[in-house]
């Protein structure tokens, strides 16, 4: 998989050729030698090196260099195919100048790859127009009067089959159907859209996490730079931020009072994080984990931390909605930042404390704010710097055993230390994403029923952080101020993220609470019951129905099938429960 073969056929006489690979991903990395092939014997008996396989993910950078002279013959950019077969023919240009020449020469046509992606994608979108189509027949009077005539003839047929002797179902469809109709409006009313846009981050994390197919975009950037699998986490984060202020009001909109409800927020912590702890020390089949293997940082960790932050940060300067909102419907035009000027100070406090770690803190064998992979980026010369003070502080604190030892910059970057993308100094900037979607959540309470000031905000802060982003990142991945990235959580991540999370929100509120025309499904149900999927989704992924042996484990097509449909099966269980009313909270 993700692979194809190459051969390469050197006719130049007595020339020894070294063949080095790159990938063109992999930013200011050193080539990495594939092998030696030996010169030519005799003229028009060209020299062959065994096959070898090649990457397809990316585009490949090869380099021949002539070994006695340590000089380079040639060099070729490539996107190779997967599966496919390839010779590179190195000989002499006869044209009147001492010319080298590489040419590539496809023996076995690739495989589209992406093939499988394109027609789920197809598959989806036609279920959707389906789904649209028949919500727009159910729309017309004379459709329902259709439906409705026939449902009539159906019940006269059921009546007249019950005076016959058929028993009675009145305690299916009468007396038992009341109450629930009572419970469901004795629910107070909730945003849909943020239930929705939890359960699409969720959802989207469930299909990443199970493999994505294993395509290389749903799985997470090797550093800098974005991909689908990068989106999910900080999502989640926001939409959090954005749960609290809303909960929170309530609760003590209620007469709540605050030392109660700060014992729930501490539980609710702890909690988290017990819970993460036993989610990311799975052995199943190596015998009694070993405590000085346990990882300590992880999702559910992070969250446990970044609520209690965040919530003992809103629950200490928390202010009741200025009665004009309330009443009026009316607020100045900058209320939903203004209140909440404390919260605002402590973030900016908390930012200038990330920034200064990460730049200025001394790390020994690197460089003052070094902000790479280490292991062969940079030329190699910085190997065991991955992630610069980040990876330095858990290392010390926590130790290289208790945090994750496969980071996804081993994948392109061949690091050897441990780094752990979910690690304490990143833990800074996911409270810093977590109050953005606090102030999300003001923009919906302040402004209730206001929908043109709602999307108003929501532009301004959508182009305010894409603002900063450009800024911070020069529109580039990797020679920005501060890239973006995932593994440090670097403040150019937050804000893009988080400017994407308000445009979201710019197409969801509207759409699902206003005018009505989604209701959210299928993520509304998933993201009324987030922490049940999200634990669920983690201990029974080895688990039947979610994985099976597969007839193809070289196969994209079966690894998204299999993936697909373990996504699916979640989406299906959470609407179950929903259904149900059955609802996992703590």
């Amino acid at each position: 998989m993700d692979q194809a073969l190459l051969l390469i056929h050197n006719e130049l006489l007595g020339t020894n050729l070294a063949v080095y690979w790159n990938s063109e991903r992999c930013y200011h990395c050193l080539p990495q030698l594939l092998g030696n092939v030996s010169g030519s014997g005799e003229a028009g008996k060209p020299s062959t090196w065994a096959p070898v396989a090649v990457s397809t993910q990316h585009t490949s950078i090869l380099q021949l260099n002539n070994t006695l002279e340590e000089k380079e013959v040639c060099r070729l950019k490539y996107k190779f195919g997967e599966f496919g077969n390839y010779s590179l023919l190195v000989k002499h240009v006869h044209n009147g100048v001492n010319e080298t020449a590489c040419d590539l020469v496809v023996n076995k046509n690739p495989v589209d790859s992406n093939l499988p992606v394109c027609i789920a994608f197809l598959v989806g979108l036609a279920v959707i127009i389906a789904v649209c189509f028949l919500r727009f027949l159910l729309s017309l009077d004379d459709f329902n009067n259709w439906i409705s005539k026939a449902i009539n003839s159906r019940e006269t047929d059921r009546l007249i089959n019950s005076e016959l002797g058929s028993p009675s179902r009145a305690g299916l469809f009468g007396d038992d159907a009341q109450p629930e109709v009572w419970r469901l409006s004795a629910v107070p009313p909730r945003l849909r859209c943020v239930d929705t846009f939890r359960g699409l981050a969720l959802i989207l994390m469930v299909f990443v996490n199970y493999g994505g197919g294993k395509y290389w975009y749903f799985k997470h950037a090797s550093w800098n730079g974005l991909t689908v699998a990068d989106l999910v986490f900080p999502w989640f984060v926001f939409i959090m931020g954005s749960s609290i202020f809303l909960s929170m009001t309530s609760i003590l909109q209620r007469g709540c009072s605050k030392f109660r409800l700060l014992g729930k927020v501490a539980w609710r912590s702890f909690l988290l994080i017990c819970i993460g702890i036993v989610i990311v020390n799975p052995n199943y089949c190596l015998g009694p984990l070993s405590w000085d293997k346990v990882r300590i940082p992880g999702v559910l960790q992070r969250l446990g931390v970044t609520y209690f932050v965040v919530a003992v940060l809103e629950l200490l300067f928390a202010k009741p909605v200025p009665e004009s909102c309330v009443s009026e419907r009316r607020c100045s035009c900058l209320q939903d930042i203004t209140s909440s000027w404390p919260q605002w100070l402590v973030i900016l406090m908390l930012e200038s404390v990330w920034l200064a770690l990460t730049f200025f803190l001394p790390v020994p064998g690197c460089p003052t704010g070094y902000l790479g992979p280490g292991g062969i980026g940079d030329l190699g010369k910085y190997p065991n710097c991955t992630g610069g003070a980040a990876g330095y502080i858990d290392r010390l604190l926590l130790g290289d055993d208790h945090i994750y030892q496969h980071p996804s910059s081993n994948v392109l970057y061949h690091t050897t230390v441990a780094y752990d993308p979910e690690g304490i100094l990143g833990t800074i900037n996911s409270i810093v994403m977590a109050f953005l979607g606090v102030q999300a959540g003001k923009i919906l309470l302040y402004y209730k029923d206001q929908t043109k000031d709602i999307l108003i905000r929501f532009t301004a802060w959508w182009c305010f952080l894409g603002l900063i982003s450009v800024v911070l990142t020069k529109v580039s991945e990797n020679e920005g101020f501060i890239p973006v990235n995932k593994n440090l959580w670097s403040i150019s991540y937050v804000t893009t993220l988080s400017s994407f999370a308000f445009f979201l929100l710019l197409i969801l509120y509207p759409i699902v609470d206003v005018k009505g025309l989604w209701t959210g499904a299928p993520f509304y149900y998933p993201g009324m019951n987030s922490i049940l999927v999200y634990v669920g989704h983690e201990v029974f992924k080895n688990y039947f129905p979610f994985q099976w042996r597969l007839q193809d484990n070289q196969s994209h097509k079966e690894h998204l099938i299999q993936n697909i449909v373990a996504t699916a099966l979640w989406v299906l269980i959470a609407y179950i429960l929903y259904r149900k009313k059955v609802f996992w909270k703590i």
